[in-house]
């Protein structure tokens, strides 16, 4: 069976791509599998490399380049080479797509649709969990639909933003207090999010978020605790032992989660089990509400004195050797190739259920 690994993309997360296909490349069992790397590049373009029966020795190696002839290079300065294809010359029997694409026409549901359109079986969370779980915005109405409890936040639109700056500063000043976070309301991997202490930080923060997205959510902060659950099935659903970011600095940004080896994870995290036991609980709720599939991991707030709150859902979490989800599972007795493998029937059984249903033509 071929699996088309697809990554890249022209998000800003592109390179956090690269380094999540490399560690599945490395993981995946290549006895069953014919893995096809199909790497976009960061204008949009798709290029399909050579099949692999083994893994490339760097996550470099993955950059492709237009030529003649497919090949990888076998050190780490050589290029890559790859052919140009369109998007649904990838369509094909005896296939699973394994898109490892992260962040906006990533993990928002514009690429599967285009999966769906190929009805290809497909890793991950499917159009309607995909866009939902990426949008912070969309997602906390589902939360709260759910009975979920959240932090305090206003929305804000770029139309608003523009027009009465004024209005907006009232509603957050006015229903929130300082310290806030300020989020794009489409993007991951803590790409545009700015802390604000006072109202030029929070002006600042907001046109730092607007350079990601057209909605910006702005959030109360509260002195609390991350911990993340791993979330694992489709309509059977699985959680994992919580874990814990220890942070170096106020809030996990960017250059922590990938750029600093400082940064501690503590799994499993050091809690009693009722809140445990509630974590994954509302982990599991959080992940129907939307109507998840496959994987996803749940992020929260806990303040000393225990109180829960949901932050956000990750529907197409990192794969890298340093990322939460995957020490998740291999915490709670789930080692990597095995999780790996388990998306990969997670994928096909979903499938295979769609072409159970019947269509009126």
């Amino acid at each position: 069976m071929k699996i088309y690994l697809i990554y890249g993309g022209k998000s800003a997360e592109h390179d956090i791509s690269i380094l999540t296909a490399h560690s599945i490349i490395k993981a995946i069992y290549f006895n069953y599998y014919e893995v096809v790397p199909v790497y976009i590049t960061k204008a949009g373009a798709w290029i399909q490399g050579q099949s692999l029966s083994e893994p490339v020795a760097f996550s470099e190696n993955l950059y492709l380049e237009p030529g003649s002839e497919k090949h990888f290079a076998d050190s780490q300065g050589g290029k890559s080479y790859g052919e140009l294809i369109s998007p649904a010359d990838i369509q094909s029997e005896d296939a699973v797509i394994f898109p490892v694409l992260h962040g906006p026409n990533g993990e928002d549901g514009t690429v599967q649709g285009l999966f769906e359109v190929l009805n290809m079986p497909y890793v991950g969370c499917g159009v309607l969990a995909s866009a939902s779980g990426m949008d912070k915005i969309v997602s906390k109405h589902l939360f709260q639909q759910a009975g979920l409890p959240q932090v305090p936040y206003v929305a804000v639109t770029r139309n608003d933003w523009k027009n009465d700056r004024e209005k907006i500063f009232i509603q957050c000043e006015g229903s929130l207090i300082y310290p806030m976070y300020i989020k794009p309301a489409n993007m991951g991997s803590s790409v545009g999010i700015s802390k604000a202490t006072n109202l030029e930080e929070l002006t600042a923060a907001i046109e730092t978020a607007f350079r990601y997205d057209r909605r910006v959510v702005v959030e109360q902060g509260i002195e609390a605790r991350e911990i993340e659950i791993a979330v694992l099935g489709n309509d059977d659903v699985h959680t994992s032992v919580p874990g814990e970011i220890v942070k170096t600095k106020d809030f996990y940004d960017y250059e922590e989660k990938y750029g600093n080896e400082e940064v501690l994870l503590q799994i499993p995290a050091e809690l009693p089990e009722e809140i445990i036991a509630k974590l994954q609980n509302y982990a599991t709720i959080a992940f129907q509400a939307l109507d998840g599939s496959g994987l996803s991991r749940c992020d929260f707030f806990v303040t000393k004195n225990n109180e829960i709150y949901i932050n956000e859902v990750n529907t197409l979490p990192g794969f890298t050797s340093r990322s939460m989800y995957p020490l998740l599972w291999e915490h709670t007795g789930l080692k990597y190739s095995d999780l790996v493998e388990e998306l990969i029937q997670l994928a096909l059984k979903r499938h295979e259920e769609k072409l159970s249903y019947q269509f009126v033509e």
